[in-house]
């Protein structure tokens, strides 16, 4: 696996314009748009159904100034998500791909709809922690699994060749050029592709556990809730091929994994009014500042686990998303008709809820923050009935990964394009600098979607 090979010699069983690996939201995007150019290209699926992490995903994706935004009355500019990134980002992340990223995604979503038929809706009732205008879009279904499965019907009929159970172990290249790669199936039989140009549409290392405790100590042991098949290949792949890699300490956490029933809570629950305790029935954060960080927060409390609590209406609101109705038919959901029955039924300290609620509504009292920096002055009393779910962190997908250029084209360590590699999503660098508090909500789709837009627009033309 992850091997280099010479190509010269070798007798391509087939060979196209331009070959994407991963099937994917950023794999479907570069072969469709490269498709769109004309290009003969196929996308190889290691997997048998593809679904990547997706489908596992939210499937939420921020874009600036769309005609879905514009239907609405928002007011977003790709100026102003570029802020936002690199405020959240520290400054960290690298500007050109911000700005790749924030100029190509709003028109990448608009084609998506006009020449693929994918249905965008905004979601506008909460701003996720970081964002200053409301420019998360999804499919109507508000799934990741639902997009994937949009993509993968306008792949289809567009009649872009997908080839599945087809894992690459062999990049074939030819100096500096890519000349093809080798796949092995199932069986053991092997097969060689050749391609004019290759796109890592593979995602990130999250599923490589070496790898994660290499360069992400702190989430060794921590849950992964990414697909078991991000491996690190494209890292790898580089690192023999003398690619430039930055920023692989980054990565997407989440501080509301349902356990164990393994479901993805809403973080929508936090930001319209929710906190989350400790075992001692005690906020330990600020629950604002983001659900990338908040892994780190709720793995350091006791037993590793935490608690997220809110009231009625939040709950309410919580139904509205397919994975918390999930959640609350899998019994993950408690519910009570008073504080003190929720702390018991959650096995909290007596009285511990109505102490934390008090030390809330002081907040808001003052009209100021509280403790942990949260801002509590717009906040809504609480209304029963009362409910929780059990949370641990969580890893969800990495963020550092190869240095590319503003075509989405992989720089070697002096800073030279390769002449014909491509990268996008999680296998390409991203834009949340080096630290997990870079993550701002939608990174990963955004760079998927967006660089893969990018790098399918380039590839042919190389």
């Amino acid at each position: 696996m992850n091997t280099i090979r010479p190509a010269s010699g070798t007798t391509f069983d087939a060979t196209c314009d331009v070959l994407v690996i991963g099937a994917g939201a950023c794999g479907l995007t570069a072969g469709l748009r490269a498709l769109d150019s004309h290009a003969d290209v196929i996308v190889v699926e290691r997997d048998a159904t593809p679904s990547g992490s997706t489908a596992m995903s939210s499937g939420f994706v921020p874009a600036p100034a769309t005609r879905f935004q514009k239907g609405r009355s928002i007011e977003d500019s790709p100026a102003r998500f570029a802020a936002d990134i690199r405020k959240k980002a520290g400054n960290g992340a690298d500007p050109a791909i911000v700005d790749c990223a924030v100029n190509a995604i709003g028109p990448a979503l608009e084609w998506l709809a006009d020449r693929h038929g994918l249905e965008w809706i905004v979601l506008d009732e909460f701003l996720y922690p970081g964002h200053s205008a409301h420019r998360m879009h999804a499919v109507p279904e508000k799934t990741g699994a639902a997009l994937m499965g949009r993509l993968l019907n306008a792949a289809e009929a567009a009649g872009l060749t997908l080839v599945t159970n087809a894992p690459v172990t062999t990049l074939l290249s030819d100096g500096h050029r890519i000349a093809g790669v080798e796949i092995t199936r199932p069986d053991q039989t092997r097969e060689t592709i050749g391609c004019r140009s290759l796109i890592l549409a593979c995602n990130g290392y999250g599923g490589n556990p070496d790898l994660l405790a290499r360069h992400i100590p702190e989430m060794a042991d921590a849950l992964y809730y990414g697909h078991a098949g991000n491996r690190g290949d494209a890292v790898l792949w580089g690192e023999k091929l003398g690619a430039a890699i930055r920023d692989m300490s980054a990565y997407q956490g989440h501080g509301s994994l349902a356990h164990p029933h393994g479901i993805l809570i809403t973080w929508a629950l936090m930001m319209e009014g929710g906190f989350q305790v400790n075992a001692n029935g005690e906020r330990f954060s600020n629950e604002h500042q983001g659900y990338s960080e908040q892994a780190v927060h709720v793995l350091a409390q006791p037993d590793r686990f935490a608690w997220n609590i809110y009231d009625a209406h939040i709950h309410r609101m919580g139904l509205t998303f397919p994975d918390y109705r999930e959640a609350d038919a899998a019994g993950a959901i408690v519910s009570t008709d008073t504080l003190e029955e929720l702390a018991k039924a959650c096995g909290l300290p007596d009285g511990s809820l109505d102490r934390t609620l008090s030390e809330i509504q002081a907040a808001d009292t003052r009209t100021k923050s509280d403790r942990f920096g949260r801002d509590f002055s717009t906040w809504r009393p609480f209304v029963p009935p009362y409910h929780a779910v059990r949370v641990t962190g969580a890893v969800f997908h990495t963020q550092g990964g190869l240095c590319i250029d503003g075509s989405a084209r992989v720089l070697d360590r002096s800073g030279r394009p390769f002449p014909n590699l491509f990268a996008a999503g999680g296998a390409a660098c991203g834009v949340s600098g080096s630290r997990v508090e870079g993550y701002l909500s939608g990174n990963g789709l955004l760079t998927a979607i967006g660089l893969g837009f990018v790098a399918g627009h380039a590839a042919p033309r190389n």
